[in-house]
């Protein structure tokens, strides 16, 4: 069979190919080509809050809410990363749990304020990044003076995880009512050491607790020996309170609870606060 031109044989071809595509039903429209989506596309990539977390607020608007990592006053200096909005977010049970215990609180004239609650992972990677940049020490002053920045890994201040993550731990206070509000840092303003009497401490509406929140140092410890009279009593106040309503506190902190048994016990969730709420996986 002789060969056909260049140009003919470009046209059948062409015609083969318009041939074998089937052929649509009668009103039926083309399905539309969506372009793929882009690898920075937040519906692909930025993760949402589970359905089994809740805004404390909506649980319990009576919580005093001071949430310090989306505000430059932390050890680091600088609003943390993943914290989007001041608003402590929880798991359902550990906000429950809460709600519980503010009640027994708020007879006796008290009320619990939460300096932290779910902490993303990418704001645990903040802090190790911080942490290992041994020149950054602009808050040394108030949060470790009698720490060598280079030992925090070491001592325990500073982990690649964070029990934060999962959801259902919280740092917490009790301040006397009435509240009275709380001063904002100013960055720059000198800095006292975090375990220094109260009345030269960055000034905090809560009870004395002996020392500061965040404050890393042994005094922090909640049954630090040193810790007696009326914050030791403080602290008692709040662990025997809370650990009625289920949470268990880490020793090394005073201010540290954790509700048990957790919802997720081996989950760390990276979606950040103040992103899109509520989340549906």
């Amino acid at each position: 069979m002789p060969r056909l031109p260049a140009a003919l044989r470009g046209l059948a071809a062409a015609a083969a190919a318009l041939i074998a595509v089937p052929a649509l039903a009668p009103g039926a429209a083309a399905a539309p080509v969506r372009p793929a989506p882009s690898p920075s596309s937040p519906a692909v990539h930025e993760p949402t809050m589970p359905r089994e977390f809740v805004a404390l607020r909506s649980v319990d608007p009576t919580i005093i809410q001071e949430m310090r990592y989306v505000t430059p006053h932390n050890f680091m200096g600088v609003p943390v990363t993943g914290y989007r909005a001041p608003q402590c977010l929880l798991t359902r049970d550990a906000a429950r749990a809460l709600h519980r215990a503010q009640r027994s609180y708020l007879r006796r004239g008290y009320s619990l304020k939460v300096y932290d609650c779910y902490r993303p992972q990418r704001a645990v990677d903040h802090f190790v990044s911080w942490a290992k940049d041994l020149g950054e020490q602009r808050m040394k002053g108030e949060f470790y003076p009698r720490v060598d920045k280079s030992m925090l890994f070491r001592d325990g201040y500073i982990a690649e995880k964070s029990g934060h993550s999962r959801g259902s731990t919280v740092d917490l206070t009790l301040v006397r009512l009435p509240a009275l509000p709380t001063r904002p840092y100013v960055p720059g303003e000198p800095l006292a050491p975090c375990y220094g009497p109260k009345a030269a401490r960055f000034p905090d509406n809560s009870l004395d607790m002996g020392t500061g929140f965040d404050c890393f140092d042994t005094l922090a410890h909640t049954l630090d020996p040193r810790i007696t009279g009326r914050q030791r009593a403080h602290r008692l106040l709040l662990k025997d309170g809370l650990e009625r309503a289920g949470f268990v506190n880490y020793p090394n902190e005073w201010w540290h609870y954790t509700f048990t048994p957790e919802t997720f016990p081996e989950t760390y969730f990276d979606f950040p606060i103040g992103g899109r709420l509520p989340g549906r996986r």
